[in-house]
């Protein structure tokens, strides 16, 4: 049973019904299994990503250099100012404010020079498409049967699920996929796209009374759809951004995009400091749609759905009097050295040339060993202080008495160091897994499974879906710390962390999550 879970997600076969019939008989029966296996997180720790996790949190600590060279020099100033009576210095009346506005001066500058620079999330927008766009898992099923591109098993496999993929009624999709004579095309990706980002762009701008003028580096991520020109000049062209401005466009990433996008907007903005950074992030149905009965390439079709999410980054000082958010940590794994991994996700050719992204049946083992690889290395920059000397203790217990066989790790509590964790909205079976190996509640894993509901897989934008869903519950207060986690091809897996700067209540502009 161990090894059927190592083997994989889903396997496919058909089983003959008619045993006189040696040949082909039209009478079989097509069968699924869905077996977990994703790695038993609480069970072990690599101690190679906890070296990892502080050697991160050491070499971060750079940033405070500023204080301890502040700190002397105030104590010199305040030790020279008592002790001046002592040495019978006779100072001038105004020397001592003289001094001090030097020395105020000084400081002033020095910080502005050594002090880290803090990296802010002003706001951030989602788009909902138009209703009638919307579709239900019936009507899917229908319009594909209707389609002509797909078997009696393809749909049956499809209908199985959907049901238990827990996606909702009333997500998004262009239903120009589901034309018997479709194919894909740059001009319906585009037009896609289009609809997406420019929505949830508008939305932000309106939002944030930010002009697009002010916006000095502009990055975008989708996974399939890339175009020439690329989608970020299709941003740069329709809100007419500056013309000297920084741009980036991100694709083959898969879901994990969007963290790298806000990974690279955070270098960027640490490098050109007071800066204004644009983070776009969508995926294209229509690039994503497969035509045939490969059963792991039609996986991608039952959980992909319509979204985009914009976000406003900022490192400039001023603007954290009215943002929401400041960015904490960024780690990131890749697992793309590895042959398994790196074929786990990929678009391919089936055996009659139809083109679509393919999910292996490893794809949960995979994922779960980049998953459990990246909060390793995230433990130590995030947990307290007692999680620490907790670990190291039973670390240095397990050396002294060499009972190595008989010793089981103390695993960190992530819990302790977030209030809300908001996991890429892949599929319920995916959620469900996780949150076993986390051992984390039904309200940490209320706003993934919402979103994933609500609004389908969204690829990397369903992480910010969850993040509005919170927001949109009121549950976000002052000084909360959320958790962002997601994977994609490559094998990859990333996580930010963010602190609310002040209690975050529902938007004032309209909600992704309001009632229609």
């Amino acid at each position: 049973m161990a090894r059927d879970r190592q083997e994989g997600q889903f396997s496919a076969g058909t089983v003959n019904r008619d045993p006189n019939n040696a040949g082909p008989s039209p009478n079989f029966h097509f069968t699924v299994k869905v077996r977990p296996c994703l790695p038993g997180f609480l069970n072990s720790v690599n101690l190679k990503y906890v070296k990892l996790g502080y050697h991160y949190l050491i070499s971060r600590s750079h940033k405070y250099r500023f204080y301890f060279f502040i700190a002397p020099l105030l104590v010199i100033l305040i030790f020279t100012w008592q002790t001046r009576k002592f040495f019978n210095w006779e100072l001038d009346l105004y020397c001592p404010k003289f001094l001090l506005g030097i020395s105020l001066a000084l400081i002033l500058y020095i910080y502005y020079k050594l002090a880290p620079c803090s990296i802010y999330l002003v706001d951030f927008s989602c788009y909902r498409p138009p209703n009638e766009l919307k579709i239900s898992k019936e009507e899917f099923i229908q319009l594909a049967t209707k389609s002509g591109d797909f078997s009696d098993a393809s749909i049956e496999f499809q209908q199985r699920i959907l049901k238990n993929s827990g996606i909702g009624d009333d997500t998004y999709m262009p239903r120009v996929v589901f034309r018997p004579d479709y194919k894909i095309s740059l001009k319906d990706g585009r037009e896609e796209a289009a609809m997406a980002m420019f929505g949830a762009v508008n939305d932000l701008f309106a939002a944030t009374k930010i002009r697009p003028s002010n916006i000095s580096i502009l990055v975008v991520n989708c996974g399939i759809l890339n175009t020439t020109p690329s989608l970020s000049s299709m941003v740069i062209n329709r809100f007419k951004l500056r013309h000297d401005i920084r741009s980036f466009n991100l694709g083959g990433m898969g879901c994990a995009a969007g963290i790298i996008a806000i990974d690279l907007s955070k270098d960027l903005l640490k490098a050109y400091r007071g800066s204004y950074a644009l983070v776009v992030s969508t995926e294209a149905v229509t690039h994503t749609w497969y035509k045939g009965n490969d059963l792991q390439m039609l996986l991608p079709n039952c959980f992909f759905r319509m979204g985009a999410a914009a976000m406003l980054l900022s490192s400039s000082r001023q603007e954290r009097w009215r943002a929401k958010y400041q960015l904490k940590q960024v780690v990131r794994t890749h697992k793309g050295m590895d042959d398994r991994s790196f074929k786990s996700i990929r678009i391919k050719e089936d055996d009659k040339g139809t083109q679509g992204l393919q999910v292996s049946k490893d794809m949960m083992e995979i994922g779960g060993h980049a998953l459990k690889a990246n909060i390793t290395t995230l433990g130590p920059l995030v947990l307290p202080l007692s999680q620490h000397l907790h670990f190291f203790t039973t670390l240095m217990f397990k050396n002294k008495t060499k009972t190595t066989k008989a010793y089981k790790p103390y695993i960190p509590n992530y819990k302790s160091a977030f209030e809300h964790v908001c996991i890429v909205a892949t599929s319920r079976k995916v959620l469900d897994e996780i949150q076993r190996n986390l051992q984390l509640t039904e309200e940490y894993m209320e706003a993934s499974r919402k979103t994933l509901e609500r609004f389908g897989n969204t690829s990397s934008s369903s992480m910010w879906y969850e993040l509005s869903y919170l927001e949109w519950r009121r549950r976000i207060k002052g000084g909360d710390r959320v958790w962002q986690i997601a994977f994609g091809s490559g094998f990859k897996c990333g996580s930010v962390v963010w602190k609310a700067l002040s209690r975050v209540g529902r938007p004032k502009r309209q909600s992704p999550w309001d009632e229609n």
